[in-house]
């Protein structure tokens, strides 16, 4: 299982972050069995190319299906890294996960519909009309929201249990965070749902340019959270050690002459 071999070898392991996670539980065995099934998705709808004409058709649609991968695997790695961290099991976590799944599920087909016709392929950008682009990127901003406003509510609930889950100062700034993170994705989605239905039906592209915002958000969050760990970190190592002034106490200053 990747997931195993992934926590064997402690991919995204941070030395400031200790893993409460265990072994594999079956609950992420589980999530792991649905998120390849949405992979699965992406492309079983695609139809076995009977020509080298229907072959290239197929292909025009690769880019559309890379960029949905690494989305999934984005979020893929954001689960596992939530359950090595944390290890928690309990009812909410578990109602919490089957949400996310579900969504993910659901997400899927908007997802690459969205991304085929963005990227170019004739083929789709012929099925949708005009009127029905604002639903559109309606659907992908809700979808976009809910999966990262439940990534949210996961890493809330981490928070709330950060006594019991004994988090350090460090670990505490870490998941909070990430919730900032996850909130600014579920703004940036809100944004783009609200600029599709207001702007007339010429300018509804730019609902889409919305999530250009992504970029400015990530270096924002990343510079001012480097920050912040640093101080943390530079905190929990403590002041400097003073000198011993039973050695000090002896030393001449400094340019004078011992008579």
């Amino acid at each position: 299982m990747l997931r195993s071999r992934a926590a064997a070898h402690e991919v995204g392991h941070s030395p400031h972050f200790r893993w409460r996670g265990g072994e594999v539980s079956r609950l992420e065995g589980f999530s792991d069995a649905v998120l390849g099934f949405a992979l699965t998705l992406l492309v079983v709808s695609l139809d076995m190319p009977e020509n080298f004409d229907e072959l290239l058709q197929a292909m025009r649609g690769f880019p559309a299906f890379a960029v949905c991968f690494a989305l999934l695997v984005q979020i893929w790695y954001r689960h596992y890294l939530f359950f090595r961290r944390y290890g928690l099991q309990d009812a909410l976590t578990t109602t919490l996960n089957a949400v996310l799944l579900f969504v993910l599920l659901f997400y899927v087909y908007p997802l690459k519909f969205l991304f085929t016709l963005v990227l170019g392929a004739e083929a789709y950008a012929a099925r949708i009309r005009p009127q029905q682009v604002s639903l559109l990127f309606t659907i992908y901003g809700a979808g976009m929201m809910a999966v990262f406003g439940v990534l949210a509510l996961l890493h809330v609930h981490a928070y709330r249990r950060r006594d019991r889950l004994d988090l350090n100062e460090i670990e505490v700034l870490d998941t909070r965070l990430t919730i900032r993170h996850d909130v600014l994705y579920v703004l940036i989605g809100a944004i783009s749902i609200i600029v599709a239905n207001v702007v007339p039906g010429h300018y509804v592209g730019l609902a889409g340019w919305c999530y250009a915002l992504i970029g400015v958000a990530e270096f924002v969050h990343n510079y001012r959270g480097g920050r912040q760990r640093e101080r943390v970190i530079a905190s929990m190592a403590g002041p400097p050690a003073a000198a011993d002034p039973s050695e000090t106490a002896g030393a001449a200053p400094a340019g004078a002459t011992q008579t």
